[in-house]
């Protein structure tokens, strides 16, 4: 017998299957896959906060008490300002205050009144 042919039969002939040759294998997220997986967790999330909030201020707004507000409407005459309309409506509160309360409840961007303007005082204020 020859060198190769004693090698030959040396050799085991045991069946080998490909599960024992494949390596096993890890799965690798790589960082912009970890960073695509945060957004597609985080999106559910946030679109639920976004519509709570939307929707969760309109109870807010409808909880308050704006519409137990009673007031009572002022004529502005020639020479009136908020100035001295606060001050003869509340003398002992700070003009400041009355008039911040009188813009928001009338809506007025600026502190300036035309004669014949109609605002609205609440009714604390006007007793």
């Amino acid at each position: 017998m020859s060198i190769a042919a004693s090698m030959i039969s040396s050799v085991s002939t045991t069946p080998v299957t490909a599960t024992a040759l494949a390596p096993e294998t890890r799965l690798r997220i790589t960082a912009r896959g970890r960073r695509v997986l945060a957004a597609l967790i985080a999106l559910p999330i946030v679109a639920a906060l976004g519509t709570a909030a939307l929707l969760g201020g309109g109870a807010a707004i409808a909880g308050a008490d704006s519409s137990t507000t009673s007031f009572e409407y002022v004529t502005v005459t020639g020479g009136q300002t908020l100035w001295g309309i606060a001050e003869t409506l509340a003398p002992e509160a700070d003009p400041r205050d009355v008039i911040a309360e009188i813009m928001s409840l009338n809506q007025l961007t600026e502190s300036s009144v035309q004669p014949g303007q109609r605002i609205a005082i609440p009714t604390h204020l006007a007793d």
